[in-house]
């Protein structure tokens, strides 16, 4: 019997499967789980319709990310810190500091999620870069510098 899976079941499939399995084990356990669902036509047609709206879906997001990562090309940051003679800096500078001066600089608001630094915080003064992961496929670097207030 094909069936289309609802969610992943391991050993199987993953979930908008199209999987053979034997009848009793669709009818005694994936279909009264909610774990599969009859592969007929009518939900062969509502199976094709939903890939295709997912698949449109995630090439707008994808599309809205390589426009922002567009924006902030090229983009340098700076941002002030109280800092000591020795040049360390009283605290760090993080991935949330980074969100705001680019919500700043060119008024996008990036969720301090998806920076990443190198380091875990930044306790110098100095020049730093920042990687930005907005999709999967659309990171890119940013140039940062830490200077003293």
């Amino acid at each position: 019997m094909e069936v289309i899976l609802k969610q992943d079941v391991n050993n199987l499939g993953f979930t908008h499967d199209i999987i053979t399995v034997k009848d009793g084990y669709a009818r005694n356990y994936l279909i009264p789980k909610g774990l599969a669902i009859i592969a007929n036509e009518t939900n062969r047609k509502v199976l094709a319709e939903l890939k295709r709206q997912q698949a449109f879906k995630a090439d707008k997001i994808k599309n809205e990310a390589a426009t922002i990562a567009k924006a902030l090309e090229g983009l340098s940051l700076r941002i002030a810190a109280k800092a000591g003679a020795s040049g360390k800096i009283f605290g760090s500078v993080n991935a949330v500091q980074i969100s705001n001066a680019i919500k700043e600089a060119k008024n996008i608001e990036i969720d301090r999620k998806k920076i990443h630094l190198n380091e875990d915080s930044v306790k110098e003064l100095g020049n730093y870069k920042a990687k930005i992961k907005l999709h999967k496929e659309v990171q890119f670097e940013i140039d940062f510098e830490v200077f003293a207030e």
